[in-house]
């Protein structure tokens, strides 16, 4: 399997990378190149040990003639941007990458769903509706111009809706400071208070990025999943 990510160094986007190698996929990024892959192939001190090879093109995506010229010759059987949040950026995609790719795999979010929600079961088929978050009004857009493409040109997409994800560096809070999640384990320590949603009872889902990358590599080459919506989440609901 021949993988291209777009990012590929976030919290799910790692953990994806990490196990796509381990099965002995070929996997590509596509990013600057500010973290070498020693940052995030390495989870619990250990390296994947699977036969995969790993590529990097460092270029800046949003410049879209130097990306195109980096990756001429070059087809893969699924590409994934995980950094792709305004529907110029998704149609950038589309021109990049028509024509190249068996899969184009977009990275929504589940606050894409209908809020307030009608019903507390969220499923693929719950309306996308978030006019208090401007990032999920900005992924719809996303979601809608991908769909219209496989339609109307049969762009071969996969749109995958992702909820709170957590790794061994992000800690699973629903809110944190501007430092990241682990102050706030910290405040939990020296016994101060931190700041939770309404009283506390409110339902979440929470996802460990290692449990999502499976889920996810699912997905890639599955041609039940092309011109289709997914949301890769937890079984477990928590207040």
């Amino acid at each position: 399997m021949k993988l291209l990510f777009i990012g590929g160094t976030g919290t799910i986007s790692a953990a994806i990378s990490r196990w796509a190698l381990e099965l002995g996929w070929d996997l590509w990024h596509l990013n600057r190149g500010n973290r070498s892959p020693g940052s995030w192939l390495r989870t619990e001190g250990k390296a994947p040990e699977g036969p995969g090879k790993f590529h990097q093109i460092n270029c800046d995506v949003s410049r879209e003639a130097d990306v195109a010229e980096k990756l001429a010759g070059l087809e893969f059987d699924a590409v994934a941007d995980f950094i792709a949040f305004t529907p110029d950026q998704v149609q950038r995609d589309y021109r990049l990458f028509k024509g190249k790719t068996r899969q184009f795999i977009f990275i929504s979010s589940a606050s894409a769903y209908q809020k307030p929600l009608a019903s507390c079961r969220v499923s693929e088929a719950t309306p996308l509706s978030n006019p208090y978050w401007e990032y999920s009004r900005q992924k719809i857009a996303c979601e809608e111009f991908l769909m219209k493409v496989y339609r109307e040109d049969g762009f071969p997409i996969t749109i995958v809706r992702p909820s709170h994800t957590y790794d061994e560096r992000r800690a699973p809070l629903g809110v944190h400071g501007k430092n990241g999640s682990w102050q706030v384990i910290k405040r939990i320590i020296d016994g101060k208070p931190v700041i939770i949603h309404g009283d506390g009872t409110s339902l979440w889902t929470m996802t460990a990025a290692a449990d999502f990358a499976r889920a996810f590599t699912g997905l890639v080459g599955n041609i039940h999943a092309l011109g289709e919506a997914v949301q890769i989440t937890s079984d477990e609901t928590l207040s």
